[in-house]
């Protein structure tokens, strides 16, 4: 699959998320409906992320999530300029990605496409009102949980996003595994739990993806979720590649 495109120099992280084998990522997605790539980030880079949630100034808004009936817990979106690490992992995963995404529409028998580059993806989003960033990092702690759900932000939506783990589990914290659902069209929906490391990022779908059928291609609806804490405390970085209302 096709890797980012600059006319700077690659960054250590931008060569890392290159390198990665993307024929074999998009097999994964294919198959089961997410894939786990890493470790991408240092310690000192998960270090640095869970610090950063405790400052105002990189965010631009905090969402408490008992007050809105979403689960327990809290996450912060970025502002614009965001973090320079933030934005080389936005910019770097969304080519190959698109690659996927545009088969995916294909299969699907969409006519919507994505351009190779993330601006001008984000030029889309802006022009159709969506101009807030979606980047966030999310924070748990004992008992808290996040129910199932889309990141769906308006009408115009990029089909996959990366979770990466900020927190390394059983020394951190425990539970809060990270929970995947198919609502399948006429069967029982079926769950994955998706075991990652401090570091280490999950590809998975926003809404939906493609299934091959007896019959062909079908759509299978997806959601996600934390299930709940026991101990601890526990940070992840989401990235999401539209932008909000």
């Amino acid at each position: 699959m096709a890797k980012a495109k600059s006319t700077q120099p690659a960054t250590v992280l931008q060569r890392k998320i290159g390198k990665l084998v993307w024929t074999a990522i998009a097999a994964q997605l294919d198959e089961q409906g997410y894939a786990v790539v890493g470790p991408l980030l240092s310690v000192r880079q998960c270090v640095e992320l869970r610090r950063a949630f405790a400052q105002d100034a990189p965010f631009r808004k905090h969402v408490v999530m008992e007050q809105h009936g979403y689960g327990r817990g809290a996450y912060k979106y970025f502002a614009y300029p965001l973090p320079e690490l933030v934005a080389e992992l936005r910019a770097a995963f969304y080519p190959p990605l698109a690659e996927l995404a545009n088969r995916w529409n294909r299969t699907l028998g969409l006519e919507s496409a994505y351009p190779d580059a993330h601006d001008e993806y984000l030029a889309r989003c802006h022009a159709a009102g969506q101009q807030r960033p979606t980047p966030l990092v999310l924070r748990y702690e004992a008992g808290d949980f996040n129910c199932l759900h889309q990141d769906v932000y308006g009408d115009e939506v990029f089909p996959l996003q990366v979770a990466i783990l900020l927190s390394e589990p059983e020394r951190d914290f425990a539970g809060g595994e990270f929970v995947l659902t198919e609502q399948r069209p006429r069967m029982q929906s079926r769950v994955e739990v998706v075991p990652l490391r401090a570091g280490q990022g999950v590809i998975f779908p926003v809404r939906e993806r493609p299934v091959q059928g007896t019959r062909g291609h079908y759509r299978v609806n997806m959601r996600h979720g934390v299930s709940r804490l026991r101990a601890g405390e526990r940070y992840t970085l989401g990235i999401i590649f539209h932008d909000a209302r």
